[in-house]
């Protein structure tokens, strides 16, 4: 995208929502504009660059971008993102709202509607080619909502605890799992390195179940290392997130990487997520590697 965004000394929220027809974006944007957001769905990508210039407004945006604008392109929007991303005149999000692929398929049949990359072809192949347009996408968000299991007044209620304007709105942190081997998220404020635990991998036993289940978790735990391991991860959050929240963040993302991203980092994680929720946090847990294997129904 070469257009020219230009920086103003004001800090504007602005917060990009996408993701597969049918999941939730209209909804996404109705609960924001709800909060107190300027909202404004199916921007052309060629007004966004216009949009950003001047000075920065002091009421929060929130744009919904969909595929099915004539002007939507992947690249272009992944190179509004990353422009976005380096301007300090925006605290910046991208939302993507995903959803399983059955849980689609039923919506759109519910609704008579047909999915608009299907044409006369099967609605499922529809819903891959745009869900394959979209992947470089999802992976850059900065927040994921999956409302494969979400009635739109959950959706709405989890979009005003992630975008709520009071504040004294508390800061909502993200837990992502992830396997070093496929990358680092983007998305993430502070990654953990998990790899120097013992690996369930190497038992068989353990092999072929994940960091959710108890077996795996009891494992990972008796490493004589993860005590104290698990102590600083405390120590660490219990200074940094009051910290943050303190600077006005709204969110934080925390990554634990291991090898497979199936046992040490979804163990780390739903520990650390179960000791943040008892502590008040607002949190909320992704396991990438698993809903690569799982589906995003996980």
């Amino acid at each position: 995208m070469s257009a020219d965004l230009s920086i103003s000394p004001v800090k504007q929220r602005l917060i990009l929502v996408t993701g597969p027809s049918g999941a939730g974006r209209s909804t996404a944007i109705n609960a924001l504009e709800d909060l107190g957001y300027e909202a404004i769905d199916n921007l052309p990508l060629s007004l966004l660059p216009r949009l950003m210039q001047g000075p920065a407004h002091e009421k929060p945006l929130a744009l919904g971008l969909d595929t099915r604008n004539r002007e939507f392109s992947t690249a272009a929007l992944m190179d509004a993102i990353e422009e976005l991303s380096a301007r300090r005149a925006y605290d910046f999000d991208v939302l993507f709202i995903d959803c399983s692929d059955n849980v689609l398929l039923r919506r759109f049949s519910e609704t008579r509607r047909r999915h608009p990359m299907a044409g006369a072809d099967d609605p499922l192949r529809g819903i891959a080619r745009e869900k394959q347009m979209l992947e470089s996408i999802r992976q850059r968000a900065s927040i994921l909502i999956d409302s494969t299991e979400l009635s739109p007044h959950d959706m709405r209620a989890e979009v005003s605890r992630l975008f709520s304007l009071e504040i004294e709105q508390k800061l909502s942190v993200s837990l992502h799992s992830f396997s070093y081997k496929r990358g680092l998220p983007r998305s993430a404020d502070m990654v953990l390195d998990c790899r120097f635990l013992r690996n369930p991998h190497w038992e068989p036993e353990l092999r072929l179940m994940t960091g959710l289940d108890p077996a795996v978790a009891e494992y990972v735990s008796q490493d004589l290392r993860y005590p104290a391991f698990f102590q600083h991860i405390k120590d660490l959050c219990d200074t940094l997130l009051p910290a943050y929240q303190e600077e006005g963040k709204s969110h934080f993302t925390i990554a634990f990487g291991c090898t497979g991203g199936r046992h040490r980092s979804v163990t780390l994680t739903e520990a650390t997520s179960q000791m943040l929720a008892q502590t008040g946090w607002q949190v909320s847990c992704r396991h990438r590697e698993l809903q690569r294997e799982f589906g995003s129904a996980l």
